[in-house]
């Protein structure tokens, strides 16, 4: 109790105050334009903390992690267009009621569901430390092979509309992953003769060429104004009285995004759709869902927010990324030489209550900075996103020649924004992609380490044999119990209902 009350008072430091606003605003920023989302935001972030005091960047990268579900209901309420994975079950019943000249009703709704959402996401996380730390602490190298083993496996089935597909996608990521120096062996493999290649590829050039490339080709395609409906209407009270009247469901979904967000890759792509499907399960009068229900808003947003507390738990605790967001972020913590792990309840205990307090608190700010920046914010997506595309390109572009400051950065953007373009075509997980990047060192790094500490003993230590099950339990109900495609277009997102 008393490292918690001592993390609060360093939390409203100025200067870390400051870098939890900015990363607030600039969350903000690239929430409300459509199809970018918190990988995109993160990605964009991690140049900017090389050189920053460990506790000042840390809130920077919580202020963007904090408000991006927040901000993403703007394209989605007002476009009828995802402000990112997390944001597609919102159109169902968002668009609908701002076509109705109920906008306003919908986002005061959104808003204080994902405030809500947020915060009860933060309780949780701050609740489960004290629990999971004796857990944590007898977890040994095969188990944390193990447990990388879980999260690709769970990231390959459950993204996209194929097992197959998404195995592949999440293989892909680990041999980009495996590019440059071994981590185990002192070799460099798949450079090709490239010095570029010989450090590996950033994780800032992949993140970028994999999810805000193809986003920005996707709407220069479209050629048009990104929003059609202008005015926000009235109602701001009543969303929030309607979000109040049905506070057991806020609390209800806010739970599913937490357990969601637990589950090592799961995330963002599909919480948004059990919360939707889970509420017209449990509604008698579901007829209403798809036309401009207010229901069918404030579910998915509970749930988006709350996810971010429970992404954090295997993030922090195992090392091991919840989303494809969450895989960017503890991208950051490597950079600013913080290694996530069982180590984290031992030697930086203060940095996860730091987090749960600024969690917390940028919930409020993005939840009150949405709400009175409302109108300005649509009047920017009345503009043909034409205009905004090349000063989006150019941000993008200098946040990757940032990573090492070299011509093979743009290059290797432009390839990797090719690929990510063909990926998102035709129907491959980019974000399984993004997490076998990232845990390709660890998947190498802790089997290294078993078979040379264990032998093959390690494989029926008790710890490996339960995760296995798991492994096999998940695996096996994901792929027969796998949930519906979800709509891709803004126009299957008007048509009949769906969970």
């Amino acid at each position: 109790m008393d490292l918690m009350w001592q993390t609060f008072l360093r939390m409203l430091d100025p200067s870390h105050l400051g870098m939890l606003f900015t990363g607030v605003v600039v969350g903000l920023c690239v929430g409300i334009l459509p199809g970018l989302g918190g990988i995109v935001g993160m990605t964009i972030l991690l140049p900017i903390i090389y050189g920053l005091d460990p506790d000042v960047a840390f809130a920077l990268l919580i202020g963007m992690v904090a408000v991006i579900p927040t901000s993403d209901t703007f394209p989605s309420v007002m476009m009828g267009i995802p402000g990112s994975s997390a944001s597609q079950a919102t159109i169902m019943d968002g668009y609908p009621l701002a076509k109705k000249g109920e906008a306003a009703r919908a986002l005061g709704a959104a808003f204080t569901a994902s405030l809500i959402g947020g915060l009860f996401g933060a309780a949780v996380l701050s609740l489960i430390i004290p629990v999971a730390r004796p857990v944590v602490l007898v977890f040994g190298s095969p188990e944390l092979f193990m447990l990388a083993v879980l999260g690709m496996s769970m990231v390959g089935v459950l993204s996209g509309d194929s097992a197959l597909k998404g195995v592949l996608a999440a293989g892909f990521g680990i041999l980009l992953g495996a590019v440059g120096d071994a981590p185990a062996v002192a070799e460099y493999r798949y450079t090709f003769g490239l010095d570029y290649l010989m450090d590996g590829i950033p994780l800032v050039v992949v993140g970028l060429g994999l999810f805000a490339f193809p986003e920005i080709i996707d709407l220069l395609i479209q050629g048009r104004s990104i929003a059609q409906v202008e005015s926000l209407g009235r109602g701001w009270l009543d969303g929030v009285k309607d979000t109040l009247r049905h506070k057991f469901i806020v609390l209800r979904c806010a739970v599913i995004g937490v357990i969601v967000g637990f589950i090592p890759g799961l995330g963002g792509s599909v919480v948004d759709w059990i919360a939707y499907g889970h509420i017209i399960q449990t509604t008698k009068d579901r007829e209403r869902f798809g036309k401009g229900d207010i229901r069918g808003v404030i579910a998915p947003e509970s749930a988006n927010n709350a996810k971010e507390g429970g992404a954090l738990i295997p993030t922090f605790l195992f090392g091991i990324p919840g989303s494809g967001s969450m895989a960017v972020f503890l991208g950051g913590l490597l950079i600013l030489g913080i290694q996530p792990g069982p180590a984290m309840v031992t030697e930086h205990v203060d940095l996860i209550y730091t987090a749960v307090w600024s969690l917390a608190l940028a919930n409020v700010f993005g939840a009150g900075l949405s709400i009175l920046l409302s109108k300005p914010i649509t009047r920017l997506t009345l503009i043909p996103f034409s205009y905004l595309a090349p000063f989006m390109i150019l941000i993008i572009t200098f946040a990757s020649y940032q990573a090492t400051r070299s011509w093979g950065d743009l290059i290797a953007l432009l390839v990797l924004g090719v690929i990510g373009w063909l990926m998102k075509r035709y129907g491959w997980s980019r974000p399984a992609t993004l997490i076998g990047y990232v845990l390709a060192g660890n998947l190498e790094m802790y089997l290294f380490i078993s078979v040379q500490r264990y032998g093959f003993d390690w494989v029926t230590r008790p710890g490996v044999l339960i995760l296995a099950a798991i492994i096999a339990v998940c695996i096996y109900l994901s792929v027969r119990f796998k949930p519906k495609k979800s709509p891709r277009k803004r126009g299957d997102a008007h048509g009949s209902e769906k969970t």
